[in-house]
């Protein structure tokens, strides 16, 4: 923004001093004439008869007054001057780090020593800020470059099977046709995530009262044949847990969720158990599958977008887009909700997610 040039607040300090002190000196000069001088007779002979009179002493008085007054004034001009830029001196780094920051590069600091103070509580907040963004900017980055590799794969898939139908005619149309369909069907999901991914993030969509329970057992039959499939035991526990959200979201969520649970699961004879609940002003969800162990230092990236870790890396139908849990980080973030992963000391993953409850 365009601004009229103004004094600097450094100049407008420095005036401030300087008033202030001329002022007072003017106040100490008049105090002086009122209750001294007025005392001292107007006449030849003086105080007890003694020179000197007043007009003598106003003479004597009223330079030494001028050069007091212009000395203050002087006094209080530059060293108004120099305390004011020395208090203004934490002020200019914080501007200086914001235009640092405006030209794109967030990896400074201001990293003001020295004690606490107002200056000193702005940079570190200032200071907390630019870190927020710059992780902010560098998730987005990650986030943008594998949205594209995994846009890019199936792109390329279809450039190929395409190609080799084109330079042998005589292959199979049939497999071509399958084979591009389950290639599109993969793009398709993966770009729905990521418009569910981008919607959830803005928070804009209707609120509505919302049962976790019943949004737990619609997902939990909807996935029961892939349960029955692999012979996981799929049970859901718990009472209502009412919020106020978008039901859409939620059951994406939740089925999400136990989707997650049940492919990440032992080959045979694992259970999923999903909880709901009421605590004080928070609904509750718990769900717990069984699993291999997990390294702890890969529970905190499951969360990432795209990021499934090496030890949970599917090659079936149900591999996913690598955005299942971020989408659940997204939507329950979007609601004002907290998310906790930990993993199970017998192996698998314990997820507990917290949103508000209904008003």
């Amino acid at each position: 923004m365009r601004r009229r040039p103004g004094l600097s607040v450094r100049l407008k300090l420095t005036l401030s001093y300087a008033g202030f002190l001329a002022v007072a000196g003017a106040l100490l000069l008049a105090v002086v004439w009122g209750f001294l001088l007025r005392y001292v007779p107007d006449n030849t002979q003086g105080l007890l008869g003694t020179s000197p009179n007043r007009y003598l002493l106003v003479r004597t008085f009223a330079p030494a007054a001028a050069v007091a007054m212009a000395f203050l004034l002087v006094f209080g001009l530059v060293g108004g001057w120099l305390l004011a830029g020395r208090m203004l001196a934490p002020l200019t780094r914080i501007t200086d780090a914001a235009r640092t920051a405006g030209n794109a590069s967030l990896s400074h600091r201001i990293r003001m020593t020295g004690r606490q103070d107002e200056f000193r509580e702005l940079a570190d907040a200032f200071d907390g800020m630019l870190e927020q963004l710059e992780s902010h900017v560098a998730e987005q980055q990650r986030f943008a470059a594998n949205a594209s590799h995994e846009l890019r794969t199936p792109l390329a898939i279809s450039r190929t099977l395409l190609d080799v139908a084109r330079k042998d005619p005589t292959r199979d149309r049939g497999e071509l046709v399958e084979r591009l369909h389950v290639v599109n069907t993969r793009a398709i999901d993966l770009t729905e995530a990521l418009l569910l991914l981008a919607r959830s993030d803005r928070g804009t969509f209707a609120r509505e009262s919302v049962d976790l329970s019943l949004v737990a057992e619609e997902a939990a039959e909807t996935l029961l044949p892939l349960a029955e499939q692999r012979g996981i035991t799929l049970d859901v526990t718990g009472g209502a847990a009412r919020t106020s959200g978008s039901a859409e979201l939620l059951l994406r969520m939740m089925t999400n969720l136990v989707q997650n649970a049940l492919v990440h699961n032992l080959p045979d004879g694992g259970t999923v158990t999903v909880h709901t609940e009421e605590q004080g002003d928070a609904s509750v969800v718990r769900v717990e599958n069984t699993g291999h162990p997990l390294p702890p230092e890969l529970v905190p990236t499951l969360t990432e977008p795209f990021q499934r870790g090496t030890e949970r890396v599917r090659t079936d139908e149900h591999a996913g887009v690598g955005l299942g849990l971020a989408l659940v980080h997204s939507i329950v973030r979007a609601h004002a909700g907290t998310l906790d992963l930990a993993a199970r000391p017998g192996g698998g993953l314990l997820v507990t997610v917290r949103i508000p409850g209904e008003a």
